[in-house]
């Protein structure tokens, strides 16, 4: 499941320049193509997702600091980042995933909500 936070209110969104790469760096396209993605609105902190299976990043099992190794949400944050939350409620920036990794990862948005809480409870968090 993907969802997203909180109930958009906003009028239309006006899409932002995509910030350029730095030099010699390998760029990844985003899995969307644009017409299918979400827009970026203001007033949107993020998308979040269920992460049931161990999370590999690196060829490593990513584990939480209380030991924790599945059943993840993954937070997609407006400022591209992507943050992790366990089923105990610890939450860390995870600076080795982008929004391109969690675009070829999530499905479509199937959800909106008005607060984070409900989010997570759709979730089963």
């Amino acid at each position: 499941m993907h969802t997203e936070w909180p109930q958009p209110d906003a009028p239309s969104p006006v899409a932002a320049p995509a910030p350029a790469a730095p030099a010699g760096a390998t760029v990844v396209p985003d899995f969307l193509p644009p017409e299918f993605r979400a827009p970026c609105r203001q007033d949107v902190s993020g998308f979040m997702m269920r992460w049931d299976l161990p999370l590999v990043i690196d060829g490593e099992v990513h584990a939480c600091h209380c030991g924790a190794y599945r059943n993840w949400i993954v937070f997609n944050m407006r400022d591209d980042s992507v943050w992790l939350r366990c089923e105990a409620g610890h939450e860390a920036e995870e600076t080795r995933l982008d929004t391109a990794w969690y675009n070829r990862n999530s499905g479509p948005v199937d959800h909106f909500h008005p607060t984070l809480e409900d989010g997570l409870r759709h979730l089963g968090h």
